[in-house]
């Protein structure tokens, strides 16, 4: 991980690999549309349905950057804005107030770093997956329950402490 370091962020906030671009389909295109209600006239206003989103799950962030810029105080004027509409600027989640506290402020980091859909995919590959630096059981089937996919199982297991008591009492996969 110590690379990370070394990565030029060219003046923006936030490293994070994009969600628009790649072979899988499913994991790898999604755009403001897909985490936006673009009937709301105020999404509508200040988004583009196009632009790229990106995975929130590992991130390198420029502290020094990021004290320059008005994230926080952009990030909680839209929480509030999304609790005056009852709900309705976009899913839940707390991917969507990222996406546009950080707009402007994301440089696009290699794909390798964060490995995506773990938990969507049955047929990843297994190459990219020992390659990659943080791999993510984003979708529904976690390795932990019966529906994980056996095959992308053990990068989760060989980290699992099967002796610790909290483990053993959650009835989890070995």
């Amino acid at each position: 991980m110590s690379p990370l370091w070394e990565i030029n962020l060219n003046g923006k906030v936030n490293g994070a690999v994009e969600t628009c671009k790649g072979e899988d389909e499913w994991v790898m295109s999604k755009r403001f549309r897909n985490y936006f209600n673009f009937s709301h006239p105020l999404i509508a206003k200040n988004l583009n349905p196009e632009e790229c989103a990106w995975a929130y799950g590992m991130n390198i962030f420029d502290l020094r950057a990021w004290r320059k810029t008005n994230i926080r105080d952009t990030y909680h004027a839209w929480l509030k804005e999304n609790l005056k509409s009852n709900l309705t600027l976009w899913k839940l989640g707390t991917l969507p107030p990222a996406l546009i506290a950080f707009k402007g402020h994301v440089h696009p980091i290699e794909p390798s770093w964060h490995m995506l859909g773990l938990g969507y995919q049955n047929k990843t590959n297994i190459e990219n997956v020992k390659k990659a630096a943080v791999i993510h059981y984003n979708g529904q089937s976690k390795p932990w329950l019966e529906i994980g996919f056996e095959h992308l199982r053990p990068f989760w297991t060989k980290y699992v402490n099967y002796s610790s008591d909290f483990i053993r009492n959650c009835h989890i996969l070995e």
